[in-house]
């Protein structure tokens, strides 16, 4: 990699926050780095150029050629306070594949995330996929399970998958079912007791995870995309939805289509936004859907027609097709033969949705 320069100096000084970076540095193949800052008496010993000089920190304290660059984006400055701790990392599709954890603003708790960074991002910087995972799974269920790297390692995309709930906020009761409370978020901000002050994943997915990945991460802010499973991929619809113009594209397996409208939804709601159904309509697609004034969103849905959930009318895609049919909203609605709720039916065409992104991110 040619990103970073790392060399011996006399002496010089770094400052404070530049320090703490180097010790938690969490960019790019870190793992490069280590072998050379392990070796140093201390931190200070090194200076650090970096190219190119145009992506000083926003405070302007890491410009004059001492840090510049992503690492500068780390910075531990007033405006940018954004520390993340490296959980793991592992080579994969000539990329590497990394879990990271930070203090939530939104949500009050450490919460992790997973992101893939192609090849391509070890030189330029790359489009971002958000993926939003189901009930109960957290960021690994996916990047051990969807097959998404050798794709994203084609066609240049950064991957992010967050968890899907706060964790270990000490609300009674949100570790007594799967379909509530914690990793079942539902990807809306909570209103009611004792679930508002935690609950909070549409804005924690829509404003604090870009911002946070925008930061510290080689991306094209204005180059994203969203997807997600199940009730990730109720979260990816009503994102895009909600927000004409910010997401290039979004597509979604087996997504909770119309949850005013179904057991699912109805429990989450009414837990996390209260008794009056007025204020459920903002988090549904259906809704939201005929609504839609936006620039054009093109939709890609795959479903698998032997989905236990859909026969139990938890999905209704039907319901969303036909809004998006009437509001002349494109969709590829697939109903694959054979397939279930799993990942195992995500993996099988992954690839797919992974190119219906990159048609829109790389255009």
């Amino acid at each position: 990699m040619n990103i970073f320069n790392i060399s011996k100096a006399h002496k010089k000084p770094l400052h404070a926050h530049v320090e703490q970076n180097l010790l938690n540095l969490s960019l790019l193949n870190t793992d490069i780095y280590w072998s050379n800052i392990s070796t140093a008496s201390c931190v200070s010993d090194y200076v650090i150029t970096l190219t190119p000089t145009s992506l000083d920190c926003a405070d302007g304290c890491c410009s004059g050629g001492e840090v510049s660059g992503s690492l500068a984006r780390n910075c531990d400055s007033p405006r940018s306070r954004m520390a993340l701790t490296q959980v793991s990392s592992n080579k994969c599709a000539g990329g590497f594949q990394k879990v990271f954890e930070h203090e939530s603003v939104e949500l009050k708790c450490k919460m992790k995330f997973a992101v893939y960074l192609p090849p391509k991002a070890e030189t330029d910087k790359c489009p971002v996929l958000y993926w939003l995972s189901g009930l109960t799974c957290t960021e690994q269920n996916f990047i051990t399970k969807a097959g998404s790297q050798l794709p994203a390692a084609e066609h240049g995309l950064i991957i992010v998958a967050p968890d899907t709930s706060p964790r270990g906020c000490g609300i009674e009761g949100e570790d007594e079912s799967w379909d509530f409370g914690t990793g079942a978020g539902f990807y809306v901000d909570a209103t009611q007791e004792p679930w508002k002050t935690n609950y909070r994943m549409y804005s924690y997915v829509t404003e604090e995870l870009p911002k946070l990945i925008n930061a510290n991460f080689p991306t094209v802010p204005d180059r994203i995309s969203i997807s997600g499973h199940s009730m990730g991929g109720h979260g990816a619809l009503i994102c895009a939805l909600k927000n004409p113009g910010r997401y290039k594209a979004v597509s979604a397996f087996v997504p909770i289509c119309n949850p005013v409208q179904c057991p699912w939804g109805q429990k989450a709601f009414g837990g996390y936004l209260g008794s009056d159904r007025s204020t459920w309509e903002a988090y549904d697609a259906t809704v939201l859907a005929a609504a839609y004034s936006g620039p054009q969103l093109d939709i890609l849905i795959d479903q698998g027609r032997d989905d236990q959930f859909l026969s139990a009318s938890q999905l209704l895609p039907d319901n969303l097709i036909a809004v998006c049919s009437e509001k002349k909203i494109p969709v590829v609605f697939r109903l694959q033969p054979g397939y279930d709720h799993s990942y195992f039916f995500i993996y099988s065409f992954m690839s797919d949705h992974i190119k219906h992104h990159a048609k829109y991110l790389n255009a």
